[in-house]
């Protein structure tokens, strides 16, 4: 098995440089990190993890935990987290909790067990307490898409709020005057804040509150039986603004199973600007929110509390701004 010495031999290098390169820490001329990359990878070194953490003190390791990878916006979200760790030396152990406190509780333990550098948490239920183990083993943390102020964690999220109002102003500014709210799942923070949006929208227009329907259950499946619920009522809203496009897409199929055209006799807005709003028929009218800026600034915060805990250094709180991208799914009310 290769050594660092073989690893500095090979490469023309000092042993101490070898090992920056190795623990990814200290500066490195980038022409001798690539030797010595090029060395590592011909003689199949692999570095001793245990003993790594033991001289370094730092597994090397990042936790990120997110609600569900089956929902489009946190899959993307993760992959973006994991590759940016990994340009910058950490490997991630991503946690999907079932949108489950007691997954929750279980993945915090096996994070700390597994001795994590620090954790990205996107919680199920915004309360967080389940966290503070992490912060009492001094473990830094920080949250992703919400708040976790009972257990003062900075965080990186979109502006959830403006987000459905932008989306509720631009119904309103076709002449939609009867719009709903429909979404899940019901005690997330984002989705909480985001009906919060549209009823602000309405309201400053003069309008009836929105009639709001949250469901529990975060799918197109779940999310089809609330647009049925909705587009049911009477008088029937001639707009929705759902609170993500899973929602949206549901609400899409609720509509033509009813008959409903959209946007003909329905303008529906959506939520995070997944890749599908742009390919279901009709292209989907959504609210962008920023992954890439939202990744980035969460790796920077995490990373800095991580590497300079000595200087007392913390994450800032960071509210991102969204943009709403209209497609074909909005028109003028109906006459």
């Amino acid at each position: 098995m290769a050594t660092i010495k073989d690893i500095a031999r090979q490469a023309g290098a000092g042993v101490s440089t070898v090992s920056r390169v190795v623990n990814n820490s200290g500066y490195v001329a980038e022409a001798t990190r690539k030797r010595i990359e090029k060395a590592i990878s011909e003689l199949g070194y692999r570095p001793n993890a245990g003993a790594r953490m033991m001289r370094s003190g730092r597994s090397n390791l990042i936790g990120i935990l997110v609600p569900s990878i089956k929902v489009d916006f946190f899959a993307r979200l993760a992959h973006r987290l994991e590759q940016a760790l990994f340009a910058q030396g950490y490997q991630s152990m991503i946690c999907s909790t079932a949108e489950d406190p007691l997954h929750e509780a279980k993945y915090v333990d096996m994070l700390l067990a597994q001795q994590v550098d620090g954790v990205l948490i996107a919680s199920v239920d915004g309360e967080g307490e389940v966290f503070a183990k992490l912060q009492d083993a001094g473990i830094p943390i920080l949250a992703l898409d919400r708040q976790l102020d009972k257990i003062g964690a900075k965080s990186v999220r979109a502006d959830h709020y403006l987000g459905g109002l932008i989306a509720a102003q631009h119904l309103i500014t076709l002449g939609h005057e009867l719009i709903s709210v429909v979404g899940a799942p019901k005690q997330s923070e984002p989705v909480i804040l985001r009906a919060a949006g549209a009823a602000a929208a309405c309201k400053t227009a003069g309008l009836p509150a929105p009639r709001t329907v949250l469901g529990t259950e975060h799918s197109v499946q779940g999310c089809a039986a609330l647009g049925h619920e909705v587009l049911s009522c009477t008088p029937r809203a001639t707009a929705i603004v759902a609170t993500s496009d899973v929602a949206a897409i549901g609400i899409l199929h609720a509509a033509r199973v009813l008959g409903i055209e959209i946007p003909r006799d329905l303008s529906l807005t959506g939520f995070d600007d997944t890749p599908m709003a742009s390919y279901v028929f009709p292209s989907l009218t959504t609210v962008a929110q920023p992954i890439d800026q939202i990744a980035n600034e969460a790796i920077t915060g995490l990373l800095r509390m991580i590497r300079t805990p000595e200087k007392g250094k913390t994450a800032e709180d960071v509210v991102l701004p969204v943009t709403l991208n209209v497609r074909q799914s909005t028109a003028r009310v109906p006459k």
